[in-house]
């Protein structure tokens, strides 16, 4: 099991300057490139200053310039805000700028709040009909001349430029949860990524089972990778996790005013919802928390990882942008790179050991 970080910009008060947010994000960058990570994913998000990404693509080009082997991918891009054209174009030009090393990921989309202004107010789950003929015409442009017909899109044939510097093309990963995008996506040739949310663990061998099966159900494409994200906070003394809890809870309110679109948000900045109005309140008690999300001491999220591990992951994500102080996202990323990280390569190994152990027998 291979290892990712999920950083996005983000401000929860004017006070905050943007100087210092875009620092923070470098740093955490550079980090986990040096420290062996495997991919950085950054969000689209528009109007919202708690996800400062308005195009992907321009995070990932900076943070190329500055790391040197890290993969940079999207997660996710908004099927719905783009037309085939443009999305073909600027993915393969990010591909060239950061020397083929695009991972290409994409989602219906999410926030209401945001759909109400960046799609005509239609209903965020309609956007995978437009997730569905947005891939394969990215596809499709990324080979060659193309032309569309289709329900959302016309164009006469057309070529998207550039093409992209990896062949056939950037690694495709779609965001899923419902078993439908599961098979169509294996289907489609493309990666999975998914979360359990808050959810307790056993919905991380769900998630797992819904890939096994969609995998099972297309023999005849490669296998494709399953990637699993979940908040994830890791501190080196016992109490730690009061202050890992409290911010995912206060994060989780601000998300649940984007979510259902009942909170006001003012200059950007949503105000967090009453614990009253929240879905789900199981999700916001603190033993529930502290249980279900990647929050523990080194030892005790080497516990829960392997529960990933069991379910077939084959990246794990470490989801940090909830509003964690900069210095305990430092101190995470630190504690995984020096802690954890060689746990499961040594796991790694051992099982290649065993495998060329039994084929030599």
């Amino acid at each position: 099991m291979k290892f990712a970080v999920s950083l996005t910009m983000e401000r929860f008060s004017p006070e905050t300057p943007m100087t210092e947010v875009k620092q923070n994000l470098l740093e955490l960058a550079q980090m986990a490139d040096e420290g062996g990570f495997e991919t950085l994913w950054t969000a689209e998000h528009h109007t919202i200053e708690c996800t400062i990404s308005p195009n992907p693509f321009l995070t990932l080009t900076w943070l190329g310039q500055h790391t040197d082997r890290i993969r940079l991918g999207t997660s996710t891009l908004v099927a719905p805000y783009w037309s085939p054209i443009r999305l073909a174009g600027e993915s393969a030009m990010c591909d060239h700028l950061i020397n083929g090393r695009l991972e290409f990921g994409i989602a219906r989309g999410s926030y209401q709040y945001e759909f109400d202004r960046m799609a005509g107010g239609m209903p965020q789950q309609e956007g995978v009909a437009y997730l569905k003929e947005l891939v394969p015409a990215v596809k499709a442009l990324w080979h060659g001349d193309y032309a569309h017909e289709g329900h959302y899109w016309n164009f006469p044939k057309t070529a998207a430029v550039p093409k992209p510097v990896q062949k056939p093309h950037p690694p495709i990963w779609v965001a899923a949860r419902d078993p439908g995008t599961f098979d169509w996506a294996v289907a489609n040739g493309a990666n999975l990524m998914t979360t359990p949310l808050s959810a307790p663990a056993a919905e991380i061998a769900v998630l797992g089972e819904k890939f096994r099966k969609a995998v099972a159900d297309h023999p005849e494409v490669p296998t494709p990778r399953l990637m699993m994200q979940r908040r994830t906070c890791v501190y080196d003394h016992a109490d730690g996790w009061e202050d890992a809890v409290r911010h995912s809870s206060d994060y989780g309110r601000h998300f649940e005013n984007l979510m259902q679109n009942i909170g006001g948000v003012t200059n950007g900045f949503p105000e967090p919802v009453p614990y009253e109005k929240v879905k789900g309140k199981e999700n916001y008690d603190p033993a529930n928390i502290r249980k279900n999300l990647m929050f523990g001491t080194p030892d005790e999220a080497i516990e829960k990882l392997l529960d990933y591990e069991a379910a077939g992951v084959d990246q794990y994500c470490l989801g940090l942008t909830f509003n964690l102080p900069f210095e305990m996202q430092k101190t995470t990323l630190r504690l995984f790179i020096d802690e954890i990280m060689p746990v499961f390569a040594e796991r790694e190994r051992d099982a290649a050991r065993g495998t060329a152990a039994v084929a030599g027998a």
